[in-house]
């Protein structure tokens, strides 16, 4: 479908936004924990649930013990607390941070994870589980973005200095490397078929047996539609869920860099498929934030598929996602 065919719908699912596995394929079994602030979900066979299950639990909360901006005593809360000195860094949140100046270099600050001042200023300064529902209004302008420029890294040594005063928070680039790491370390224990979902992060290894590809069902403003992935991962970037209210503005938790506000691009939700979750994470986000013209550019100037919904339930489609099948779901 073409990215200018725009298709109306109801109101029948005005709070689902995220890709879930439709159903348990034959034998496999599936499994669920909390984590990193959000449900992880995985499907494994049912021989290599238990030990699957441990290996991907492990990680997830070694992730969230170093990499949670919740978490006093995280390695990046202390990180933060020391901005403006220099400080060596664990392995895994070295490599976090060399990636999110990879993504924020790449899409020329869209991505960025220097914007956690601005959350707070905007409210956002709780797990969203704790997070009133109405927030004091801030009594100081909200500063654009694009501190990471000054962030100085040494690789070598796994040092890192932040500017002063500027606080990280990676965003959803860190549970879609998690995700794709997660698969990783089931693949080297031998477990090849396998699917971990982490709050619409999503990536899969194998298909399961007897089967061509994974059912996935992909869930816009208005309905859902099922979409079959062969191989790779989705991302999911919306506004369905993480949403609260700052005197007489609604925020949400999509910063746009170049305002240091939430982003109001017309869109609802922006799905996208690609190798890496990781990848498909940070490009869900950008485009969510460029909106459906610019950002369905985007996704074609680096050859990804992508859903988009518009905040009136409308959605299209861009590269090879395939729209002709979800006409056909009515």
């Amino acid at each position: 479908m073409a990215l200018e065919t725009v298709i109306p719908g109801s109101h029948l699912y005005p709070d689902l936004v995220f890709p879930e596995p439709l159903h348990v394929p034959l034998g496999m079994a599936r499994s669920q924990f909390r984590a990193m602030g959000t449900t992880i979900s995985l499907l494994l066979p049912v021989e290599h649930l238990r030990h699957g299950e441990e290996i991907v639990r492990t990680l997830f909360g070694d992730w969230e013990q170093t990499l949670s901006r919740f978490l006093p005593e995280s390695e990046l809360s202390q990180l933060n607390r020391l901005s403006g000195k220099p400080v060596i860094v664990s392995e895994l949140l070295f490599a976090v941070m060399y990636r999110a100046l990879v993504a924020a270099q790449a899409t020329d600050g869209l991505y960025d994870p220097t914007l956690l001042n601005q959350l707070v200023q905007l409210g956002y300064d709780h797990t969203f589980e704790e997070l009133p529902a109405i927030q004091p209004v801030t009594e100081h302008p909200v500063s654009p973005g694009g501190r990471w420029r000054n962030i100085h890294i040494e690789q070598a040594v796994r040092l890192v200095k932040l500017p002063p005063g500027i606080s990280i928070e990676f965003g959803g680039i860190a549970k879609g490397m998690a995700v794709d790491a997660a698969l990783e370390c089931l693949r080297q224990e031998g477990i090849h078929t396998a699917l971990v979902n982490a709050g619409g992060d999503l990536a899969v290894l194998g298909v399961p047996p007897r089967e061509k590809q994974w059912p996935i069902e992909v869930q816009g403003k208005t309905r859902s539609w099922v979409i079959p992935l062969h191989h790779g991962a989705f991302a999911t970037s919306g506004v369905a869920r993480r949403r609260w209210r700052q005197g007489t503005h609604i925020r949400h938790h999509l910063i746009d860099p170049r305002t240091g506000l939430p982003a109001q691009s017309g869109l609802w939700s922006v799905t996208v498929a690609a190798a890496r979750c990781e990848q498909a994470e940070v490009a869900a986000k950008v485009a969510f934030l460029l909106g459906m013209e610019q950002g369905s550019e985007f996704l074609r100037h680096h050859f990804l598929a992508g859903l988009f919904v518009q905040e009136d339930g409308t959605w299209a489609t861009v590269g090879l996602w395939p729209g002709e099948a979800m006409l056909k779901e009515g």
